[in-house]
């Protein structure tokens, strides 16, 4: 019986068990995953794996089980490989089935050699995602996460290659081309020669491939570049290969992924071969050379994961249950502990972002409404849900978005600070791009997780010309207000990508882009040192009531929401008494606008469903909210 590490240490032993069993039954793939989805069930047994957004890669042992929190960026084309294989000994002809699933390179023992001819060969199929970090994922989940995990890691320093190991596309490209062979016999042996050069290098890789987009390979000569969506970026990037399921994912998803971890030397020395060999005719292989490069990365820098388990998450608030689903008692018991205090946390929060936002009140109200706000629902193309607020008159000067950033970023699980100017506009890249030459998405800043908190910065920006790709990046950040989509670049075609961003946009006057509310700052008290104000806040605040803020602001998201049928009905005739009242002051947007706040009133306040009291405040919000914007126009003209 194998002994309860191993499942973690050698989850590969574990399948090998499995299989033996059970071949030449077919069943036995659908055992292996029963088998670790009740290992993960045990009591906190997702903390004992080690997590690749916590551990370098070189303190992880090969062939481990891993998890890895993580967004699809992009998605690969399908890849064969063999599912089932079988080994001949050509001395006394004993023949071995293997698995070949969860591996990069076919095990072969000592004497034996693949027989590619074998009746009992299975070829199969698998999906292989480009993984990165979360984009913007804030420091504090990061952190939390990090201590949660009770894995116990050292350097893997001890780790050697094994000779008898070949990919299994040379495997079967060596029965096509069998003078390969000795090439490749050869290429193994020098491989094998420089094992403890290959580690030392390997870390130091590792480490550079951390600090940010571009890493220099040794096996090609322009730089790796990551493909990370925001600069300055941390983590490693993985190609994840998906065997079960694969098309319930696409590009953008936020996974949790749990598989077993290939960082096997071969496949780097495979690919440059490939890449470097000038015998080869063009003829057999249709992949470029940049394809190549960017599709099969040095396994030190870009680490395969061959998930055994896959999960999509709702959210990456580490503080929260990963699913919240309503059977498991748990999760109730958290749901109703925590709601049970919602209104002191409101109180606390509210006041908490009355003091960021200079003593006011009503701004703070509407930025609690902004955070927990989601799209819920499409209506053919319109987003039900969505809450971009422009926070007018903020202080030019004196860094203050900088240092409100600061504080949201302390509260949001990720988020990006976007400063407008006319270079950044004209030159950064934010529409993700399709390279036909290497057959990769290259990413933008606009390709984010859902519920990413974007703050969009104009109080610096200032007069100049935007050229055309000013132009293009202006046009996308009001796609993607308005219509919560983003259009890849196809080149021959654009692909419209939907998504749930949370755009906040601080500006002097009203915001050049659109929004669904614009809220007028004002400051009731002007602080002469504006970092150590901001930075005092956040220091007065005890952990354990920001970590209650955290909580509240993500879990609030995930409620469900009804309106009944009697509140709807007077709300209707209440609609109808404004527009006798004064028919040009409220329209229909005014009334989807005023539903919107009483629905995130309601929401923060912990009711699911809107009731008389909520609609009446929220009433009364945006009157407070429009007489406040009716007078900073009499004060400034038409500016608003």
């Amino acid at each position: 019986m194998p002994c309860v590490g191993d499942w973690l240490n050698s989850p590969l032993s574990i399948v090998q068990g499995i299989f033996a069993q059970n071949v030449p039954n077919s069943d036995w793939e659908k055992k292996v995953t029963e088998y670790f989805k009740e290992k993960l069930k045990e009591n906190n047994a997702t903390n004992w794996v080690p997590s690749l957004n916590d551990v370098p890669v070189h303190y992880l042992k090969p062939n481990s089980l891993v998890k890895f929190r993580c967004m699809v960026q992009d998605m690969f084309d399908p890849e064969f490989y063999m599912g089932v294989y079988e080994t001949v000994d050509p001395n006394t002809n004993a023949r071995v089935l293997h698995f070949g699933k969860y591996r990069d390179v076919a095990e072969c023992g000592p004497q034996q050699e693949i027989d590619l001819n074998s009746s009992q060969t299975v070829t199969s199929e698998r999906q292989t995602f480009y993984c990165v970090p979360v984009p913007g994922e804030s420091a504090w989940v990061k952190e939390i996460s990090f201590f949660a995990s009770q894995a116990r890691v050292s350097p893997s320093t001890s780790y050697t290659p094994s000779r008898h190991k070949r990919s299994y596309e040379e495997d079967e490209d060596m029965d096509l081309h069998p003078s390969k062979q000795k090439e490749q016999h050869m290429g193994n042996s020098c491989c094998s020669g420089g094992d403890i050069h290959g580690c030392v290098e390997s870390k130091r890789l590792e480490t550079e491939a951390s600090a940010g987009h571009h890493v220099i390979s040794p096996n090609c000569s322009p730089p790796l570049d990551l493909n990370f969506p925001l600069p300055g970026e941390k983590g490693p990037a993985c190609l994840v290969k998906v065997y079960e399921s694969w098309e319930s994912f696409k590009v953008n998803d936020v996974l949790e992924v749990f598989g077993v971890l290939s960082v096997d030397p071969v496949l780097s020395i495979v690919n440059s071969e490939e890449r470097d060999s000038s015998t080869l005719d063009p003829m057999e292989c249709m992949d470029t050379a940049e394809e190549q490069r960017v599709h099969s990365p040095p396994a030190s820098l870009v680490p395969r994961i061959h998930v055994i388990l896959a999960q999509k998450l709702q959210h990456i608030n580490p503080l929260l249950p990963a699913c919240l689903n309503e059977k498991e008692s748990k999760t109730c018991e958290f749901v109703s502990n925590f709601m049970s205090e919602l209104s002191p946390v409101r109180a606390e929060l509210l006041g908490f972002l009355t003091h960021a936002l200079l003593g006011d009140s009503l701004a703070a109200e509407y930025l609690i409404l902004h955070l927990i706000s989601t799209v819920y629902a499409r209506r053919d193309v319109l987003p039900l849900g969505k809450f971009t607020v422009n926070l007018s008159g903020c202080p030019r000067n004196s860094a203050f978005t900088e240092h409100l950033y600061r504080l949201i970023q302390q509260l949001v699980p990720a988020s990006y600070h976007l400063r407008m100017s006319i270079e950044s506009m004209n030159h950064s890249r934010f529409i993700p791009h399709k390279d036909y030459t290497a057959n990769r998405l290259v990413s933008g800043l606009l390709q984010l997780a859902s519920n990413t908190s974007l703050v969009i910065d104009e109080t610096q920006l200032e007069q100049g010309q935007l050229d055309t790709a000013g132009v293009h990046n202006v046009t996308a950040l009001g796609n993607l207000i308005t219509w919560q989509k983003v259009d890849y670049d196809f080149s021959y075609h654009q692909m419209e990508f939907p998504c749930n961003i949370n755009v906040l946009i601080t500006s002097e006057g009203r915001s050049l882009l659109p929004s669904d509310c614009q809220v007028h700052l004002q400051p009731q008290i002007i602080p002469p040192n504006m970092e150590e104000y901001m930075s005092s806040l956040l220091t007065a605040v005890l952990p354990s009531v920001l970590n209650k803020f955290r909580i509240y602001l993500s879990l609030l998201r995930l409620l469900d929401y009804s309106i009944s049928d009697e509140v709807t009905k007077a709300v209707e005739e209440d609609f109808v008494e404004m527009r006798k009242n004064d028919p040009e002051s409220v329209t229909a947007d005014d009334l989807h606008k005023m539903l919107l706040v009483a629905r995130f009133l309601s929401l923060s306040a912990g009711q699911t469903t809107l009731s008389r009291e909520r609609w009446l405040r929220a009433k009364q919000l945006e009157a407070l909210r429009k007489a406040r914007l009716q007078q900073q126009k009499c004060v400034n003209g038409n500016e608003l």
